[in-house]
């Protein structure tokens, strides 16, 4: 048992095929595909509550949540909780996904990450100004950045039921310009949906981004100590007037993204232990692991090895996606997209600038957008498609960019307060992101299996 054990380890070609297998891309395609399946139920438990029995949906969500240490005390509904608090734990998610991309994934080389921030641009410019020409006349222009957003849960969802219908090389496109959306959105939130900004606060949040600086630079690589900072953050962010959920970007950049041990150090290390088991199994010290200390003890310095070797922002990504995808973006579902359409003039809803402006800036705007700035990059700068891909997956990959959803619903809540606004924002996201989806799907099925 001990001898195939260190022979399959010590298999250079079959170490490399496990790493490539567990990667961490596919690790968080993965886990975020399943959760916009789970995203996708909570959405119309919502909706349905909404409309079956909209007192309790209203009242169970403005509901006041206290938290109260000694004589200070922070009151607020339980859905800006949710939209507050917990999503900023989304947005340091968000934040590690993009430090990844731009480090080791596919934003990280120029070259390589010309089309996908092609694509994040269109994807943004376009809908942004079909929804302003919708609402020029109106009030609701505050609204311009509602269709700009792109679910990576719920594309990537889509892509998964295509199976191998979409070539890998499509889900690292699709990956690479949401994240770059998911950096744009960010931006546009910090910049463009902020009110009036407390300086005393500002600058104790410049104060603990110093601190956190500090931590990065000094080598601290315990979570917790970033996480105990992000919390504080979010506290000094919120007092400035800022949005709090920036203060997870924040924190993102400054965890470290590069392991105690490097690769050579790690595999030195693991090649040595290694050859004292085999040197004492060699010399007959039992069949067994579980019966000789010498074994054990080499076990557990690989087992350690192995800990430190990965980076502390792999870790956090890795301990917060599943949290994040099963629990708070379900949650975030449940309490904002309850649309109440019951009593609600249906005509006049659909026809609204914003719901008209929300609806084609995601299922026009977006393909048109990314397709269009992505063809006219790869003109210009004679750069390819990724192998497999052709340009009809570039136009799916465009109408998957219009599911919404999550940070479009995110921008309404800070376009528009309660009311009718409101309610015409997310049926343009609901319609928008619906069509868009099945849209991206059926032209990629209908591309045919990549060769």
């Amino acid at each position: 048992m001990t001898q195939s054990l260190i022979k399959e380890l010590t298999s250079p070609v079959q170490m490399v095929a496990k790493i490539m297998r567990t990667s961490s891309f596919q690790y968080f395609v993965s886990k975020i595909s399943q959760a916009g399946f789970l995203l996708f139920g909570s959405a119309i438990v919502a909706f349905l509550w909404s409309n079956i029995h909209p007192e309790s949906y209203d009242h169970f969500w403005h509901q006041q949540l206290t938290l109260q240490l000694g004589s200070f005390s922070l009151s607020h509904s339980l859905a800006h909780w949710i939209n507050e608090g917990l999503m900023t734990i989304f947005f340091l998610t968000v934040g590690l996904e993009i430090k990844r991309e731009f480090l080791v994934g596919g934003l990280s080389d120029p070259k390589r990450a010309a089309l996908p921030v092609a694509a994040a641009a269109g994807g943004m410019v376009v809908p942004g100004l079909i929804y302003a020409a919708c609402n020029l006349a109106g009030d609701s222009i505050s609204g311009w950045g509602i269709p700009m957003a792109t679910d990576i849960a719920f594309s990537l969802a889509v892509l998964s039921i295509l199976g191998d219908r979409v070539p890998f090389g499509l889900r690292l496109f699709l990956t690479a310009f949401a994240i770059a959306d998911d950096l744009g959105a960010v931006l546009v939130i910090a910049f463009f949906y902020t009110p009036s900004v407390n300086l005393g606060a500002l600058g104790a949040a410049a104060a603990l981004v110093v601190l956190l600086f500090a931590l990065n630079r000094g080598g601290v690589r315990h979570s917790c100590f970033y996480i105990v900072c992000c919390i504080v953050l979010w506290f000094a962010v919120a007092q400035a007037g800022l949005h709090a959920t920036i203060a997870g970007v924040i924190t993102a950049m400054f965890v470290p993204s590069s392991g105690k041990y490097d690769t050579d150090i790690f595999l030195k290390l693991v090649s040595d232990r290694l050859e004292k088991i085999r040197c004492r199994q060699d010399g007959g010290c039992g069949r067994s692991i579980l019966v000789n200390r010498s074994h054990l003890n080499a076990v557990q310095e690989i087992k350690l090895a192995c800990r430190e070797v990965e980076t502390p922002l792999q870790k956090l990504e890795h301990g917060l996606s599943s949290w994040v995808g099963y629990l708070i973006l379900p949650l975030f579902a449940l309490a904002n997209a309850g649309v109440h359409v019951v009593g609600l003039d249906l005509f006049q809803a659909l026809t609204h600038p914003i719901t008209l402006g929300v609806t084609l800036g995601l299922l026009a705007g977006k393909p048109l957008g990314i397709f269009i700035f992505t063809f006219a990059i790869a003109r210009i700068l004679k750069a390819e498609l990724i192998q497999g891909t052709t340009w009809t997956h570039i136009l799916g990959a465009g109408f998957l960019g219009g599911i919404g959803f999550t940070m479009s619903l995110f921008i309404a809540n800070l376009s528009f307060t309660q009311g009718e606004y409101l309610e015409y924002a997310k049926i343009g996201i609901m319609i928008g992101s619906f069509f868009s989806a099945c849209g991206g799907y059926a032209l990629l099925r209908w591309s045919g299996k990549p060769s």
